[in-house]
């Protein structure tokens, strides 16, 4: 009798166990797309997507685009400030800074700065400056774009960057080692934990990051070591996409935007 009431309260735990470690999500809105990558959406309802080597800004009213196909395929896009993106290629050591209406507003080509610089990771920063990562010294430093002058802040770092991001006072990534680290505008590094293996990652906040592994979504608490499922309608997923509450998942012809309450 007491293995059976064992067993039950085990049943019992495991099963209230799981259920606190799913999110659900519900889905609020459906596009159809012909993208070949979605890089994701603005606050002002507009999306962002690539098209044979084609960069795409769309709305219910209006499609913008860029095009300059000598340049190839557009390495990492920022689209922290709607009004200047930053378009990075990397195979042409080279930014576009681009307007609302995706009309280039300036041409950096780094290979022609007086500071040697290979650029492997790049992205928008405060007052005119651009974050950027030397492979070359292996450091992080500000770009001023006004002036074409590169400042390195930190320094050296052995270890590969896999993934980065970024937004006005923060530059962020994962190293080979699945380690995260935060760098400030002064060169002060922190590092933030350890994230679990993953196919695709973007941050959510500091101490959360939104992930997929083998087609199956995850929000991981650093700070509570804690993994939560997220519950999708559609798993064929290609990218996903988070910003302000809003979780975009792009299929092969879709988007489907996700309203999700984080814990």
């Amino acid at each position: 009798m007491k293995k059976v009431i064992f067993i039950w309260l085990l049943f019992q735990f495991t099963t209230v166990h799981a259920q606190e470690n799913k999110l659900e999500a519900t889905q609020i809105s459906k596009q159809e797309i012909d993208a070949d990558e979605y890089l994701g959406f603005d606050g002002l309802g507009n999306y962002y997507y690539s098209k044979n080597n084609i960069f795409y800004k769309y709305n219910t009213v209006n499609l913008w685009q860029f095009k300059n196909l000598a340049l190839g395929k557009m390495t990492w896009v920022d689209l922290i400030n709607p009004l200047k993106i930053v378009a990075f290629y990397e195979n042409f050591n080279m930014v576009v800074l681009l307007d609302n209406q995706l009309n280039s507003i300036q041409k950096v080509l780094f290979s022609e700065n007086n500071t040697p610089l290979v650029i492997t990771a790049v992205g928008i920063a405060s007052q005119n400056k651009l974050w950027m990562y030397n492979s070359l010294t292996q450091q992080i430093g500000l770009f001023d774009y006004i002036y074409n002058t590169f400042q390195t802040i930190t320094p050296p770092f052995k270890d590969k960057i896999i993934y980065y991001e970024s937004d006005f006072n923060y530059f962020k990534w994962i190293d080979a080692n699945l380690q995260w680290y935060s760098c400030d505008i002064y060169g002060k590094v922190t590092s933030l934990g350890k994230v679990p293996a993953f196919d695709q990652i973007q941050e959510v906040n500091k101490q959360t990051v939104i992930y997929s592994k083998n087609g199956i979504l995850y929000l991981y608490d650093l700070q509570k070591n804690k993994t939560y499922t997220i519950s999708i309608v559609d798993k064929s997923f290609k990218k996903f996409y988070y910003k302000d509450q809003i979780l975009s998942i792009f299929t092969s012809d879709t988007i489907l935007n996700y309203k999700i309450i984080l814990p």
